[in-house]
């Protein structure tokens, strides 16, 4: 392998979601060199969907009191429907990164309000000094957000990088209209998901377990004849 590939290959194996952030803001310059990498992610025509509202300092607490006080009374109302449902090989990794998750951070099993507390943490943004809100524009529909999927992948890549933690929510999708609302941004901008993002807390339980990843076979099938 080539010194590229041996960097690329450490990026994505020490990449993870981070659930426990430290307070200490990430400086703009370092922000801004992540947001410069993402942005060479490839799209449809090269139409670059993707804008970002990012948070710091005042505006992150302000969001994210407001977020939490919102979900906590409302359904979610996403602009892209959610799964219809997990089944098979699809629910058991699901429920392996779940159980992962509340084994870590001390939630029993069949302790429901123990496990919505936990779920309740995600519009805290988990601690994060920082959000990044990533819309697409409604004319450009599922492929629009398809490459948004593509630049929150790069921004994540980017971050780690440059020592950064980040992590990828839907739960930041699950309510478009008071989001768009709080940072006056217009209807035809769609919600995709959101990045809260910062230093890790190495010491935060929820950043004591590593998700696994599907043999090459599982998802791969050959066709050579």
């Amino acid at each position: 392998m080539t010194a590229q590939t041996d960097a690329f290959a450490s990026l994505l194996a020490e990449r993870y979601s981070c659930r426990g952030f430290l307070a200490d803001p990430v400086p703009r310059e370092t922000i801004e060199r992540i947001l410069a990498l993402a942005q060479r992610t490839p799209s449809w025509c090269n139409s670059q969907p993707w804008r970002l509202v990012i948070t710091a300092g005042a505006a992150t607490e302000r969001f994210r009191t407001a977020l939490y006080d919102y979900a906590q009374a409302h359904d979610a109302t996403p602009d892209f429907p959610f799964p219809r449902e997990y089944c098979g090989a699809y629910l058991e990794r699901r429920r392996e990164c779940g159980f992962q998750l509340y084994a870590a951070v001390g939630v029993a099993r069949g302790d429901r309000a123990a496990g919505t507390r936990q779920t309740m943490e995600n519009f805290h943004l988990f601690g994060a000094p920082h959000a990044a809100i990533v819309t697409t524009d409604e004319a450009l529909g599922v492929y629009g957000a398809i490459d948004c999927g593509a630049y929150v992948s790069n921004f994540a890549l980017a971050a780690k990088s440059l020592g950064v933690a980040s992590i990828a929510q839907a739960a930041l999708a699950r309510h478009p209209q008071f989001t768009r609302a709080f940072f006056g941004l217009p209807e035809d901008r769609q919600i995709v998901c959101g990045i809260s993002f910062g230093f890790e807390d190495p010491k935060h339980p929820a950043n004591q377990f590593r998700t696994t990843r599907a043999a090459l076979d599982a998802v791969v099938d050959w066709r050579v004849n």
